[in-house]
């Protein structure tokens, strides 16, 4: 798949989790918004001699959080990630487009054993030396995915209309990569 590769060395390039976040948005009571982030995932992005580049990310379901332990009980249930039975949620490029800094990159995102694609609003940050002397990049993505597509359908109607949780939930990003190979 073609990738904007540029400042990007061929090789394997590893997501540093502590220099890493993947958090999430979603409309609580139709007023404001809850926000959560998964702590457990890894993943990679091989640029080729060529310039085409491949990457895959997997996410531990049960290493959610959103600071409150009884929402986060209910939501690795089978009400919501049911992540006794679906421990790992994924993700796989299918392509990537440029636009300058800024790229999309759409790819197979699977969660509960469903997948759909899903397009990552991307921002290159940059590389440097890293700590080690090893370089580092970094990114920024967004997207917003509907939670029934991926089969989270639990209803909680208020009594006045409108719903407890919303259906849109905003995903976003901050990706460090470190070169291994």
């Amino acid at each position: 798949m073609s990738a904007p590769a540029k400042g990007l060395a061929a090789g394997t390039w590893v997501i540093d989790p502590a220099h890493s976040s993947l958090e999430f948005s979603v409309r609580h009571l139709m007023v404001s918004k809850v926000r959560g982030r998964f702590t457990d995932f890894s993943g990679t992005l091989v640029v080729h001699d060529d310039g085409t580049a491949d990457t895959e990310a997997e996410i531990q379901v049960a290493s959610l959080t959103t600071d409150n332990p009884q929402r986060d009980a209910h939501l690795a249930t089978a009400d919501f990630f049911d992540a006794a039975n679906y421990p790992t949620a994924t993700f796989k490029a299918t392509g990537f487009k440029a636009l300058s800094t800024e790229f999309s990159v759409t790819g197979d995102f699977t969660v509960r054993g469903t997948t759909h694609p899903v397009t990552l609003d991307v921002e290159f940050l940059g590389t440097g030396p890293g700590m080690a002397d090893a370089p580092v990049a970094g990114f920024t993505a967004t997207a917003t995915v509907n939670r029934r597509d991926f089969g989270l359908t639990i209803d909680m109607p208020m009594a006045d209309g409108g719903a407890v949780i919303g259906d849109k939930i905003n995903l976003s990003l901050d990706i460090e990569v470190g070169l291994q190979s």
